[in-house]
């Protein structure tokens, strides 16, 4: 007789394999066989038979002959080897599938922008993606437990199954490791270097060694975090070591020659250009740490307000204290010259934002807004963020902090600009009112339009989707305790960022569909802005009541998702839904 291998594969049956597997469920269980094993009780009727079959006949015998916890020894030692080889085909498959596709985005489960390449580091990293994701899940559905007890924990995969929920970066870091972005304050690494979070890196000791170690410091930050470092000081920083290079008013004679040889003069500017270089092209390389991924890198740009408030109180080591004139020069230096540098290749970070203070009508800075519109004439592209006062700061391309205290300490520097997002949920709104209007009298709907009554049962049925999102994000942070309290999170205990200070985010995707799917035009009009303002207003009283200030803080903002990436993606995952699943696209106003 012959056996069909897995593989397919054709050999001679061999009587004693049983014998073997037998004994050793038998063995592991402490268990004997009491009636002899014959190979004579294992006959078939066909030829060459599937090892299958013959596994299947082996537990039959087993339970046949009374030896029941042999046989469950037996059918558990089965499945484990079925899902061992399933889990490797599986990791086979996408081997070969990331292999013939034409870029990372389409062979992995959660692409990732900041990919560029398709290589063997990069198929390391995405490979463990599915499996990073299940083990997020079960982290924060045990903590769930843990805190809710009454509370169905698997309500949160189902939340996400169905995509009304989207948790960002779920497939990083095993999940729930690691916090989201953070704005870092960079004084710690002023005075300790990165010793204090596992580098060797002693404290900068001239405008070179900033310019190196700053490199080090992003790749050993960004390592450790899932999404953004944000380094707001970066060019306070630099103008900082810069005054110790060449003078307090180097900013004022920067064309001055300070090298000379026989193929060219090297200026100042120059010299500040070729440090830059240093540093940008840098952090624009891949990192073996962070899946051959380059680190996304924010910088952010002051108008004099903005310094004055966020920067009012501060000093160096040394005792100086930045002044607002070297600091313009640098700002506006390094924008020009970041614009003009963009031409020749292209560079992703740093991601900028300029904030400027627009109070009565005019901007109080007046100089700052006029170069701003100047470089946006010039093509640059960068976020401008604009307030009325200094008591936010937009650190990354779409995240608003309330700037809960600017004190200064000789520890950790400048408190105002730690700041970033511990955890993201995104609200998929387009599928969310689809699903509340299969609730909603269709007829009264037709009968009465978008009235009172219809925004309140729509904000509750928000509100109750809300309540749980709010339980998970409570639960995400609890994990990130237990890794603080485990001394896992060293960019925290060194006074980078405060754990409290983070916020945990609700991201906002679909507004635009769903006021469509409801027959509403996006445009500037009042029925759009009612809508717009009933969705808001829900989200942000909602946050509110659900912050805690006491203990393990927890404080809730709110941020629009880019369409390109969360909205597509939403659109991507309903096309593979069965029908009835789907999200609707019809304009019920007009059905």
């Amino acid at each position: 007789m012959k056996v069909i291998k897995r593989t397919g594969e054709i050999v001679e049956f061999d009587f004693s394999k049983i014998e073997t597997a037998i004994a050793k469920a038998a063995k592991s269980c402490g268990k004997e066989v009491t009636e002899g094993v014959h190979e004579e009780d294992f006959q078939f009727d066909q030829n060459p038979v599937p090892v299958e079959l013959i596994q299947d006949a082996v537990e039959k015998w087993l339970m046949k002959t009374e030896h029941y916890e042999i046989a469950r020894e037996y059918i558990l030692y089965r499945e484990k080897h079925k899902v061992l080889r399933d889990f490797v085909k599986s990791k086979i498959d996408f081997i070969e599938k990331y292999k013939s596709s034409s870029n990372t985005a389409n062979a992995t489960v959660d692409d990732n922008s900041n990919v560029g390449s398709k290589n063997i580091g990069v198929l390391n990293a995405e490979i463990h993606k599915p499996d990073n994701i299940q083990i997020s899940r079960g982290m924060v559905m045990h903590k769930l437990k843990d805190l809710y007890p009454e509370f169905d924990s698997k309500q949160y995969v189902q939340d996400l199954d169905s995509h009304i929920i989207y948790k960002h970066d779920e497939s990083s870091f095993s999940g729930a490791i690691a916090p989201y972005c953070c704005s870092i304050t960079m004084y710690p690494f002023l005075n300790e270097g990165i010793k204090t979070i596992g580098g060797l890196s002693a404290k900068p000791k001239n405008l070179d060694s900033f310019c190196g170690m700053y490199v080090n410091l992003i790749f050993a930050i960004a390592a450790q975090f899932a999404g953004a470092v944000a380094t707001s000081e970066f060019l306070l920083y630099f103008t900082y070591f810069a005054k110790k290079e060449w003078g307090e008013d180097f900013w004022q004679n920067p064309d001055v020659v300070i090298t000379q040889n026989t193929e060219r003069e090297k200026t100042i500017r120059k010299q500040i250009h070729q440090y830059w270089q240093q540093v940008i092209y840098s952090i624009n390389q891949p990192a073996a740490a962070r899946g051959l991924q380059s680190a996304f890198v924010n910088f952010s740009y002051f108008d004099k307000p903005f310094f004055e408030g966020m920067f009012g109180d501060f000093v160096f080591p040394d005792g100086s204290k930045p002044d607002w004139e070297s600091l313009q020069w640098i700002q506006k230096e390094f924008m020009i010259w970041f614009n003009q540098e963009r031409l020749k290749t292209i560079l992703t970070f740093p991601v900028e934002s300029f904030a400027l203070v627009y109070q009565n009508g005019q901007f109080l800075d007046q100089e700052s807004a006029d170069f701003v519109a100047e470089e946006y004439a010039r093509g640059h592209s960068f976020f401008t963020y604009i307030s009325d006062t200094v008591d936010s700061l937009s650190s990354c391309c779409r995240l608003r902090n309330m700037v809960t205290t600017k004190e200064f300490n000789f520890t950790n520097g400048n408190m105002g600009v730690q700041t970033g997002s511990k955890s993201v949920i995104t609200l998929n709104l387009n599928r969310i009112v689809q699903d509340w209007f299969k609730t909603y009298p269709y007829n009264k709907y037709k009968q009465e339009g978008l009235t009172i009554v219809f925004y309140q049962d729509l904000q509750e049925y928000l509100n109750q989707i809300l309540i749980r999102v709010y339980k998970y994000h409570t639960a995400y942070n609890e994990l990130l305790w237990d890794m603080y309290d485990a001394n896992l999170l060293p960019v925290y205990k060194a006074g980078f960022i405060d754990l409290n200070k983070q916020y945990l985010t609700i991201g906002i995707n679909g507004l635009n569909e769903a006021a469509e799917f409801l027959g509403i035009k996006c445009s500037d009009n009042t029925e759009y802005a009612t809508f717009c303002q009933e969705i808001f207003s829900c989200i942000k009283e909602a946050n509110k009541s659900h912050a805690i200030t006491k203990g393990h803080k927890i404080t809730y903002n709110t941020e629009l998702v880019p369409k390109l990436s969360g909205d597509f993606k939403s659109l991507l995952i309903d096309s593979k839904l069965p029908m009835g699943q789907r999200g609707a696209s019809r304009n019920f106003r007009a059905a």
